[in-house]
């Protein structure tokens, strides 16, 4: 021994596999949707029993969203793959969604193209001022996605005609807030790309 102090070991960078739950539950959203679409397609919206599997499937599928996210954060497993897929498999399963209702005229046509405008425009703008900085969901995002995740169970679920009667509010407000927080998005990629100074 000579007393010296030995060196401090440098840290070690932790690679985080691609193979872990947070992704696994990515993945299983994304296998979701075809199973959730064919369940829908044979409820033709009329079939409770078809109804019934086709919203439970929804809801079991946006329940991973909320999940694997916390795993992610949680347990440090974000990847780059993670950040792609997990956007790419929540417009997938609400944008059939969506669809699907308004191909049975449960839901209005320009409800449908408002909010999947709004979706896909905000992730484009996320890809166009990646190199500036990352827009975070803010709470009105969570809320908003609350809202259409409340309205889409609402319609796929078969109501009795007075609680149905309930699925177009909570739909209005699911767009209205869509709306408000797509300009907040906008506005954050603004200042953003605005030059330093």
């Amino acid at each position: 021994m000579t007393g010296a102090a030995e060196p401090a070991a440098a840290p070690v960078a932790t690679r985080v596999s691609v193979l872990n739950a947070a992704n696994a539950l990515t993945l299983l959203r994304l296998v979701l949707v075809p199973v959730f679409g064919v369940s829908v397609v044979a409820s033709a919206m009329t079939h409770p029993g078809w109804r019934i599997a086709a919203c439970l499937i929804f809801a079991v599928a946006s329940v991973t969203d909320l999940v694997d996210g916390w795993i992610a954060r949680r347990f440090g497993l974000v990847t780059s793959v993670g950040k792609v897929a997990d956007p790419i498999a929540d417009k997938a399963l609400t944008g059939a969604a969506l669809l699907l209702l308004s191909w049975y005229d449960q839901l209005s046509w320009w409800v449908t193209a408002v909010i999947l405008v709004r979706e896909l425009g905000i992730t484009a703008l996320r890809f166009w001022v990646i190199r500036h900085g990352v827009i975070a969901a803010s709470r009105g995002g969570k809320a908003k996605t609350a809202l259409q995740i409340l309205a889409i169970v609402w319609y796929l679920w078969p109501m009795p005609a007075a609680l149905a009667a309930v699925g177009p509010w909570i739909m209005g407000a699911a767009v209205a807030v869509t709306v408000v927080t797509g300009f907040d998005y906008v506005a954050q990629a603004l200042r953003l790309r605005r030059p330093a100074g």
